[in-house]
């Protein structure tokens, strides 16, 4: 076992002993590559580099408490990262590669899994990148598919406890018809800006508003917004929000609770008639929200009394108790790896 302080760590890189690769050249995928370097050799003229031809995918890999090594739902994100690459025209990895270099990867880095019970996971970080040099704007000829993966701990270092968000109105995250549905760099570019302003300015995260009317919430920072009112779980709707794999599953485990769920366009001012409210992504699973603030109207929204509200620990523990193996999955969503 490593020397590692695994209840300590952050959600940040950290160095392994390999990762994988793969290239498609001519319209075809190569052979699968093991590497122990942390860099790529690329061309200086690479259409990742100049036109913005990259997705990515975040996903975990759990200890469970019997012992075995589960993934969570990787088909989706299979499934997200071929929506992305059709979205900016890269070559599209196909699922069966995408398990195949998963379960590599995480096989030749099995000592970096964190122990069951220390609240830590293995990040997989899939990554398809325009690698073919173009200097007019097209797609390149050549594309890079690789993973590497590091232990990580909680996205938030309040962990699940309740955060600070802050709207803004003076960026966009992304445009009413541009990339906001699939998993592209460029979104996160955009946000960089804001989300580091309002950590100067005491919040965690940011909340993004639809950039056409400005009416409805869109993205709550990396995540996706929920909200509880009464017996319902609401979740905004639309073209500019990445679809979130947790998200679709909460939606699922609040039904079966016998919550109503409401996927459509939630407005500002709904916000004041939520009971909870939370953010929620691969990285955080849920992060309940205390606190929403309007950084231009300086009105400001609070939820609880410092705690995560009923039903977001109760999702919480569920979608986790799943992740971990230490309830029955019905839904078929963990895969256990043959590792």
């Amino acid at each position: 076992m490593q020397n590692i302080d695994w209840g300590s760590l952050p959600f940040g890189y950290f160095k392994t002993d390999y990762n994988v690769r793969c290239y498609n050249r001519n319209g075809a995928w190569g052979k699968i590559e093991v590497s122990s370097s942390e860099y790529i050799n690329i061309h200086m003229a690479a259409t990742c580099l100049h036109y913005g031809q990259e997705a990515f995918e975040g996903m975990k890999v759990f200890r469970g408490a019997d012992g075995k090594v589960r993934i969570f739902r990787w088909e989706e994100n299979a499934k997200r990262m071929q929506r992305s690459a059709e979205g900016i025209m890269m070559a599209e990895v196909p699922s069966e590669l995408f398990i195949e270099m998963i379960t590599k990867v995480v096989a030749l880095n099995e000592k970096y899994i964190p122990p069951y019970g220390t609240g830590a996971a293995l990040y997989i970080r899939p990554l398809l990148i325009g690698s073919g040099p173009q200097v007019g704007v097209k797609p390149a000829d050549e594309y890079l598919f690789m993973i590497f993966v590091g232990p990580v701990g909680p996205y938030f270092k309040e962990g699940f406890h309740p955060v600070k968000m802050q709207i803004v109105r003076d960026y966009d995250r992304c445009a009413p018809l541009g990339t906001g549905h699939i998993k592209v760099g460029g979104n996160y570019a955009a946000s960089l800006k804001p989300a580091a302003r309002a950590k100067e300015e005491g919040f965690a995260s940011v909340i993004f508003l639809e950039a056409k009317e400005k009416k409805y919430i869109d993205e709550a920072g990396p995540a996706n917004f929920f909200g509880i009112k009464g017996k319902k779980y609401i979740t905004p709707d639309s073209h500019s929000i990445l679809p979130s794999i947790t998200n679709m599953s909460l939606r699922q485990l609040a039904a079966d609770m016998g919550l109503e769920v409401e996927l459509r366009h939630v407005t500002v001012e709904e916000l004041g008639e939520f009971d909870e409210a939370g953010a929620c992504g691969t990285a955080a699973i849920i992060s309940p929200i205390r606190e929403i603030f309007d950084r231009e109207t300086g009105k400001s929204f609070t939820y609880g009394e410092g705690e995560a509200g009923p039903y977001s620990t109760k999702l919480y523990n569920k979608l986790r108790a799943i992740q971990y193996g230490e309830e029955s999955d019905p839904y078929g969503w963990t895969t256990v790896l043959d590792i």
